[in-house]
């Protein structure tokens, strides 16, 4: 079956306190107190700190925070995009441990909303899988055998990534000119680490909202700097 937009992402786990960890590193940098004397400052002083700290770009601090995420029903295709992005953990699905005999793909929105497109690719889905089942009736290893699978094959993948990372990620992947799928799960993303470190992730987006320019100099983007 083709999965068109059912994209699962829920965040697991993160740092404890993730925003007073980098207030404190800030302070530590400009203070004569001692690290482990640091959880006496008040909390309305690490607001401060770290608020002013992110407003100069000084982003380091916020390495000290660390979420990770759960990611299921997305195309391999995607993955393929999310683990360019280096300072990160991740561990994905194996294709080779993992019985894929039944079909399970992404289709995208621009397949999937045409009834021609979508039989046509249905039909490929159809042929690939099958082609896939008879060289594992064939005795041909899964890891061998998963050769002919596509782009399209879903998959699950678990990913930690630190505060700053995240701002990176999501500079380049909630702009309208990343690929519809991953900016997605961006944006699902930005969702769940706003609940649970709402100064950190205030005010992030795309770069022509952050930093009110377009790397891609998209001008026909209807978010482009004016």
């Amino acid at each position: 079956m083709g999965i068109e937009i059912h994209m699962n992402v829920k965040l697991l786990g993160y740092t404890s306190s993730p925003e007073k960890l980098p207030a404190m590193a800030a302070i530590l940098t400009h203070s004569k107190i001692k690290p482990e004397n640091l959880e006496k400052t008040p909390k309305k002083e690490h607001s401060a700190v770290l608020e002013q700290v992110l407003k100069l770009g000084h982003t380091s601090v916020i390495e000290h925070a660390s979420f990770t995420f759960a990611i299921s029903d997305v195309s391999r295709s995607l993955t393929h995009q999310l683990v360019r992005h280096r300072i990160a953990s991740y561990s994905q699905q194996s294709q080779r441990y993992v019985n894929l005999n039944e079909p399970n793909y992404v289709t995208p929105p621009s397949i999937g909303k045409n009834m021609r497109t979508k039989k046509a690719y249905e039909e490929t889905m159809g042929v690939i899988w099958a082609h896939y089942n008879k060289l594992l009736g064939l005795k041909i290893p899964a890891e061998d055998a998963r050769y002919v699978l596509p782009n399209a094959t879903c998959t699950n993948i678990m990913v930690t990534m630190n505060a700053r990372s995240l701002l990176n990620f999501f500079e380049l992947r909630c702009c309208l000119h990343a690929q519809w799928e991953i900016r997605m799960l961006a944006n699902k993303m930005l969702k769940e680490v706003k609940k649970v470190a709402p100064l950190i992730f205030r005010n992030v987006g795309p770069s022509c909202k952050t930093k009110q320019i377009c790397p891609e100099k998209k001008k026909n983007c209807p978010l482009y700097p004016k």
